[in-house]
C-alpha cells in the first residue's frame, strides 16, 4: 500500500544535538523499545510512544498534535550479549566511567517509518521508504542521537571542575625545596596519608576524615583557618600530565589549577616524576557508595523472597538515585496519590495539554502511578530471553533456581530530570538527602497544583500538612505572643549519648526513645529578647506544640553533628512506642490562654521577613542548627549559598543574642530598590499583575525565579497595600492544613534507612507496610518480603519515619 504524503517528509530534519530523542521508552508510560511493539518517535518533536492496545500513547500524540510521520524502533540483544543466568545489574552508575555505549555493539535494531495519516489507528508501515536518502538521514539522526535519557545521565554526571580566582591568582613563599623528609607526615601528628600541601607556603597538613576510615585530624583546614593560604593539592593524587586534587578553602570546593606544575616545582618537586599512589577523592566517594548495600537474606541465612504484583514494582538505580527511589515508593503506598494519579491517567494523558509529556509534572507522575501500581512491569527479570523486557514465564522461587531472580524495575529518568530540572544539587547524579529531597517533591507538585487551578482537596501532598504553634514568653513582664508556622514535616533531635566502641572502633549510643525526641521537640528553651512591652533586653522562653494535626505525619530524625565542618550522621538507635503506634494529644497546642496577656505588636511597622532559600535552610537546619539561626545567616549571606552560611553561622555561635527573633527595621525594608521594569514585564507575561509582580520582587530581593515560587505560594495576595498586618497574624489566619481534632493516633506506614556516614553518601531503602505481604523491602529494584528481624533493627536507625492517622 502506498504513502501519498512522502512529499511532506521533505521538511522534516534529524534531531540537533541539544534535542532530547525519546526513542528508549514512551514518554507516558515504561512501554520501551525492548516490548514486541516497539516505540513510536515522532519524526517532528522526537516524542516517544508505545503501541499498547489499551494505551495506545502514539496514536493519542498522533491525533492531537498532527504529527504524520513516525519511526518505529524495535531493538533486542545479539546472541553474544546475552546475560549470564544469574548476574545481577549494577547497583548504582559509576562517574568515572561515562561512556555512551555503542548500542550496535549489544543489540539488533529493527526500524521502520511509519504514516499516521494514512492509517490514523495503528500508522501504516511504509518499509521502502528508506531507500529516499532524505528518510535515511531522518532515520541515521534519531538512531545515532544521543537519547534522552542517556543524555540527562551524561549531563548530571558533568561535574566541571573549573579554575578559580584563587587558583588563578596564587601568590608564593618561594621558601625552596622541601627535604623529602619534610614530605614523610602531617607537620601537626603522624598520619601518612591523605595530606595536603598547602601551595602558598610548602606547609603540609592532614585532610578532613571522611568516607568512613579514611584517617586525617584536619591540620590542613587548621593551617588555613591559621594563615589563610587558600589553596592545596593533594599528595599521592598527582600524575605526570599535571592532574591532582586541588581544593580551595576560600571556594571549599574542588577548583583546576592550571599551573600546577610550576607552582610544584617552587618545592622542589616534578610532576613528571610523580605516581598517583592514592584515590582521589571523586574515586572514594564512588567506592564508597557503592560498599553500602543492606542485605537480602533473613536471621536464618536465607535469601529473601522477591515479590510480584500491583504496588510491588521497583525502580532501577540511575546512578546513587537510591533517596529519590525510596521516596517515590513511599509516596505511592500512600492512598491519596494511588488515588489522585493512577484511576485518572488514561483520562490525563488523552486530555493533557502540554505538547511534551516529558516536560509534564501530570504525565510524569501519572506515569510513575501506572509504572509502580499495575503491576504490569512487576515480573522476574529475564536470563536469556530475546527482549529484556518480556515477562519471565518460569517460576522465579522454584527451588533449582540457586538464586532468587529479581525483577528489572521500572527507570524514573524522564521523572528525575523533570523534577530535579535546574535545581542545584537533585539535577545532578550524586547522592542526595532524601528528607530534602521529599520537601522539594511536595514543593514542585504544590506549585505546579497552584499553576493549573487544581482544587486543595484533590492535591494528595495536602495528607502532610500541618501547622506549629511557636508560644513565645517574656521572663519579665509574662506577656506571651502565638505563632503559627505552615509545615510538612516534624524534625525532632535526637540526643548523642555515647556508650562505648565495637571491634572496629565504631562509637556506639544509647537507645533514645521517641518519646524523648518529640519531649524536647516540644519543649521550652530560653532565648534573649527585646520585649516590646519591658522595652529592653530578657531573657524569653519558646515552645513549640501542634497547632493541627495531619493526614501522614513525616517525622525527620535530625542525627548529625559536626566534624571539620562536615555533618556526620550518627547511628543513634530510636525506640518507637509499642505497637509503632503513636498519641500525639499532649503536644497539642491551645493558643492563647485565660489569664495570658499579649505582647504588643511591634511586628506592624516592620517589614515581613523574606521568604528563605528552602534548599539552603533545609540543609542548614538538616545539620542540626536552630531555624532563628539558619535564617539570620541567610539574611547576613545572600540568602542563597548555605557554605557561606555555615561559615557566617561558625563565626557569630557566641553572638549574644544570636538566638533572639530577627527584627527587621522598616528603614532597612524601604531602601529596597524597586524592581526594573524588565523583571516586572517578564512576570506580568506569565499572567500575574503588575502589582504582583512588584510585591513579589521586592520581597524577594529581585531574584525573578524565587519571585515566581513566591507568587505561586501566595494566590491570594493582590500585591495592593493593604492595611498592615504583621507577618504572624497573616500566618495564623490562613489554612495551614491538618486537623485540631483529638484524639491524634498514628501508626507506621514506611520508613526510610539510610547506611553510610553521611545523607550524601552511602544507600537508601524504603520499608513499607502492605496489606498484603506485610513489610516489604524496597531497595531500588529489589522488591522483597522484608525479614522480622532486619525490620526490627533497621527500624530503630530509620531516617525518616511516615505515620498514618488512625
Amino acid at each position: 500500500m502506498s504513502c501519498g504524503h512522502l512529499t511532506d517528509i521533505a521538511r522534516l530534519q534529524p534531531p540537533r544535538l541539544s534535542q532530547s530523542v525519546h526513542r528508549e521508552e514512551c514518554t507516558q508510560c515504561f512501554d520501551n523499545q525492548d516490548s514486541p511493539l516497539g516505540v513510536d518517535v515522532c519524526l517532528v518533536c522526537f516524542n516517544g510512544g508505545c503501541l499498547d492496545k489499551e494505551r495506545h500513547h502514539a496514536r493519542t500524540h498522533a491525533a492531537k498534535t498532527g504529527h504524520s510521520f513516525t519511526l518505529n524502533i524495535k531493538r533486542k540483544l545479539r546472541p553474544s550479549a546475552n546475560r549470564a543466568e544469574d548476574e545481577e545489574p549494577p547497583a548504582k552508575m559509576k562517574k568515572l566511567a561515562i561512556v555512551e555505549e555503542r548500542e550496535e555493539d549489544k543489540y539488533e535494531h529493527k526500524t521502520v517509518l511509519k504514516c499516521w495519516k494514512c492509517d490514523p489507528q495503528n500508522g501504516l508501515e511504509l518499509p521502502d521508504a528508506s531507500a529516499d536518502p532524505h528518510v535515511q538521514s531522518l532515520i541515521t539522526g534519531v538512531m545515532q542521537s544521543l537519547s534522552s535519557a542517556r543524555q540527562s545521565e551524561v549531563k548530571a554526571w558533568e561535574e566541571e571542575i573549573a579554575a578559580c580566582e584563587h587558583t588563578l591568582m596564587l601568590e608564593q613563599q618561594a621558601t625552596g625545596p622541601i627535604a623529602a623528609s619534610g614530605l614523610a607526615h602531617c607537620s601537626k601528628c603522624d598520619l601518612k596519608e591523605n595530606l595536603w600541601l598547602c601551595l602558598t607556603c610548602g606547609s603540609l597538613g592532614c585532610g578532613r576524615q571522611q568516607y568512613g576510615g579514611l584517617g586525617g585530624n584536619g591540620h590542613g583546614l587548621q593551617h588555613y583557618e591559621e594563615t589563610h593560604h587558600p589553596v592545596s593539592v593533594k599528595l599521592g593524587t598527582i600524575t605526570p600530565e599535571g592532574n591532582a586534587d586541588i581544593y580551595c578553602y576560600i571556594c571549599n570546593d574542588s577548583k583546576l589549577d592550571p599551573e600546577l606544575a610550576a607552582h610544584l616545582a617552587i618545592f622542589g618537586i616534578n610532576v613528571q616524576t610523580q605516581t598517583k599512589t592514592e584515590k582521589s577523592m571523586t574515586e572514594l566517594q564512588i567506592e564508597h557508595n557503592l560498599k553500602f548495600d543492606f542485605s537480602l537474606t533473613g536471621e536464618d541465612g536465607k535469601a529473601l523472597e522477591p515479590v510480584f504484583g500491583p504496588g510491588l514494582t521497583g525502580l532501577s538505580n540511575l546512578g546513587n538515585s537510591c533517596y529519590m527511589a525510596s521516596v517515590v515508593q513511599t509516596m505511592f503506598s500512600l492512598k491519596p496519590f494511588r488515588e489522585r494519579y493512577l484511576p485518572s491517567a488514561t483520562a490525563h494523558w488523552e486530555a493533557c495539554h502540554e505538547p511534551l509529556p516529558a516536560t509534564c509534572i501530570d504525565c510524569q507522575m501519572h506515569k510513575l502511578a501506572d509504572g509502580l501500581l499495575s503491576g504490569r512491569y512487576s515480573h522476574p527479570r529475564p536470563h536469556s530471553t530475546s527482549s529484556p523486557s518480556a515477562p519471565k514465564e518460569t517460576n522465579p522461587l522454584a527451588h533449582d533456581s540457586p538464586t532468587p531472580v529479581f525483577q528489572e524495575g521500572v527507570r524514573p529518568s524522564g521523572f528525575k530530570e523533570l523534577v530535579g530540572k535546574g535545581h542545584e544539587e537533585f539535577a545532578t547524579m550524586r547522592q542526595q538527602d532524601a528528607e530534602e529531597f521529599f520537601t522539594h517533591l511536595v514543593t514542585v507538585l504544590r506549585r505546579h497544583a497552584k499553576r493549573i487551578g487544581l482544587d486543595a482537596n484533590k492535591e494528595p501532598t495536602e495528607v502532610f500538612a500541618f501547622g506549629t504553634e511557636q508560644r513565645l514568653e517574656c521572663g519579665e513582664c509574662k506577656r506571651v505572643r502565638y505563632r503559627v508556622d505552615a509545615t510538612d514535616t516534624v524534625s525532632v533531635p535526637v540526643p548523642a549519648r555515647e556508650k562505648g566502641k565495637d571491634a572496629d572502633g565504631k562509637t556506639l549510643y544509647e537507645d533514645v526513645l521517641l518519646k524523648e525526641c518529640l519531649d524536647i521537640f516540644a519543649g521550652t528553651e530560653a532565648l534573649e529578647y527585646q520585649c516590646p512591652a519591658c522595652q529592653k533586653k530578657v531573657i524569653a522562653t519558646k515552645r513549640t506544640r501542634f497547632a493541627t494535626f495531619p493526614q501522614v505525619l513525616v517525622v525527620h530524625a535530625k542525627k548529625f553533628q559536626l566534624v571539620n565542618w562536615v555533618p556526620a550522621k550518627l547511628d543513634i538507635p530510636i525506640i518507637l512506642p509499642e505497637g509503632d503506634a503513636l498519641q500525639l494529644d499532649e503536644y497539642v497546642g491551645r493558643g492563647l490562654q485565660p489569664g495570658e496577656t499579649e505582647l504588643p505588636n511591634d511586628d506592624a511597622a516592620a517589614p515581613a521577613l523574606p521568604q528563605f532559600n528552602e534548599a539552603a535552610m533545609a540543609q542548614l537546619t538538616a545539620m542540626g542548627f536552630p531555624e532563628v539561626r539558619c535564617q539570620k545567616a541567610l539574611l547576613a549571606t545572600g540568602n542563597s549559598d548555605p557554605e557561606a552560611a555555615m561559615e557566617w553561622l561558625f563565626a557569630h555561635m557566641e553572638d549574644p543574642d544570636i538566638d533572639a527573633p530577627i527584627q527587621l527595621s522598616s528603614a532597612s525594608a524601604g531602601g529596597a530598590p524597586e524592581p526594573s521594569a524588565e523583571q516586572v514585564g517578564m512576570l506580568a507575561d506569565m499572567g500575574f499583575t503588575p502589582a504582583q509582580a512588584r510585591k513579589a520582587l521586592r520581597e524577594t530581593g529581585g531574584n525573578a525565579e524565587r519571585a515566581v515560587e513566591w507568587l505561586f505560594s501566595h494566590p491570594d495576595d493582590t500585591g495592593e497595600d493593604a492595611p498592615s498586618t504583621s507577618a504572624a497574624e497573616q500566618k495564623t489566619s490562613s489554612a495551614v492544613g491538618g486537623s485540631s481534632e483529638l484524639p491524634a493516633r498514628y501508626r507506621l506506614k514506611a520508613f526510610i534507612s539510610h547506611k553510610g556516614p553521611s545523607v550524601h553518601s552511602g544507600h537508601y531503602v524504603a520499608h513499607i507496610h502492605t496489606e498484603a505481604e506485610g513489610w516489604v523491602l524496597f531497595n531500588d529494584e529489589k522488591v522483597v518480603k522484608a525479614d522480622a528481624e532486619s525490620v526490627r533493627e533497621l527500624k530503630k536507625l530509620a531516617y525518616l519515619y511516615v505515620f498514618e492517622r488512625v
